[in-house]
């Protein structure tokens, strides 16, 4: 096997510059191939995290019927009993984020805008997501467990929506609405603090409250509309969630993942990933043709070689494992370099991610985007390529071969 291998690594440096061409063209379908790909599931993977973060959680209890009733009403006692319970149901689960949410009107002297209410404990919020990172003026209100957290009343704003009611911190904004059973639920916060959020829908109307203060706000004391569960490791959600939904069987509690809690995200997603799988076909096809052509012309260049191999005893079998060598070490060099390359240029941008501007920014924005394009180095990826060259010169090989098989010596050797 040794002296085929040399046979075929010799015979595609005949003609270097052919060679050459033709690993170029694979490289560059493996190089560009990656980049689409990894520049979607970097943007995918980035609006996923953000959303999990700081929207659903990875995994979330509440009650059966917040999903079609998502208020106050449908909240559910939590205290350090509950906790502990949770806690103890999955040794994979590292916290329990407490959160209590609903929508009010945010009012100030200029006017009202619509607004999601959050109450939640900051420093746990601090392990899920950085929540206190993302301050960008001010103090986040200081809360603590076992304190009472009702005075003084304040709030934390997101940067959109305090730029849309022109809040700095100091002002006065009002919150109205409606609280547990209708109960009226109105209040007057001195905004402490301006948080800049990664999720734009959530930037543009979110109002943070201590956990405390948003249950007294909404006459809800000792209840939440939700728990979230941080997972040791991401991987483990689905096994925590099974286990959790067993032990929950039977209460007007459920359990549900961040991927049955963003379904039309999810969606969303797979239609957005199936034009670059599109675009990797036909970037594929057109450097199949090309490489379909180096190899159609070898074929013919060789065939005279090939008679007079067949006619001094060489066989068949041997001589199409040898082109098919010769193909599959062009293709495996080519996937080499342009894993290479792409290596290079993902690492690069992963240090430097591509910042959007201007109108395109904000198009971007309007979809609910960071404008920034992130990658991903998903080894998938890079392996999945890897096997597509492999098999499109399995394809190919098949014609030299093909050719080989159904040669008639004396013709061949005379051509």
């Amino acid at each position: 096997m040794k002296t085929y291998l040399i046979l075929a690594w010799r015979n595609c440096w005949r003609n270097r510059r052919r060679t050459w061409i033709t690993i170029s063209a694979i490289a560059f379908a493996v190089l560009l191939s990656i980049l689409m790909q990894s520049l979607n599931r970097g943007s995918h993977d980035l609006l996923v995290e953000n959303m999990a973060r700081y929207s659903t959680g990875y995994l979330q209890i509440r009650d059966v019927r917040f999903e079609d009733d998502p208020s106050p009403d449908n909240a559910f006692e939590y205290g350090d009993a509950i906790e502990k319970e949770v806690l103890a149901m999955h040794p994979d689960v590292r916290m329990v984020i407490p959160r209590i949410q609903t929508f009010m009107l945010a009012a100030d002297d200029e006017g009202t805008k619509g607004a999601l209410v959050m109450g939640v404990d900051p420093e746990r919020e601090q392990v899920l997501n950085g929540l206190m990172d993302q301050l960008v003026e001010g103090r986040f209100f200081s809360w603590k467990d076992g304190g009472s957290g009702i005075e003084p009343s304040e709030a934390v704003v997101s940067a959109g929506l305090a730029e849309r009611m022109e809040l700095a911190p100091g002002d006065t904004l009002a919150l109205i609405g409606q609280g547990r059973f209708g109960m009226s639920a109105s209040g007057l916060f001195v905004v402490s603090g301006i948080v800049k959020l990664p999720v734009v829908e959530m930037d543009r109307q979110t109002v943070y409250l201590s956990l405390p203060q948003a249950r007294y706000l909404l006459s809800a004391e000792e209840h939440v509309t939700s728990l979230l569960l941080l997972p040791r490791h991401k991987r483990d959600t689905d096994d925590i969630a099974q286990t959790v939904r067993t032990k929950l069987a039977g209460t007007e509690l459920t359990v549900a993942t961040w991927e049955e809690l963003m379904p039309d995200l999810l969606e969303f997603i797979k239609f957005d990933m199936a034009g670059s799988y599109v675009l990797s076909v036909i970037l594929y096809v057109v450097i199949g043709f090309g490489f379909f052509g180096t190899v159609l012309t070898l074929t013919l260049e060789r065939r005279r070689e090939f008679g007079v191999l067949l006619s001094v005893g060489l066989k068949r079998r041997l001589l199409s494992l040898i082109i098919f060598l010769e193909t599959l070490m062009v293709s495996v060099t080519g996937v080499l370099i342009g894993w290479l390359l792409t290596t290079g240029v993902l690492l690069y941008f992963v240090q430097n991610p591509i910042q959007l501007t201007g109108d395109l920014a904000e198009s971007i924005m309007d979809y609910g985007w960071e404008p920034i394009l992130p990658v991903s180095l998903d080894p998938g990826m890079f392996l999945s390529q890897g096997l597509i060259v492999f098999f499109l010169a399995v394809g190919i090989s098949l014609y030299p071969m093909a050719k080989i098989a159904r040669l008639k010596i004396i013709e061949a050797s005379r051509s």
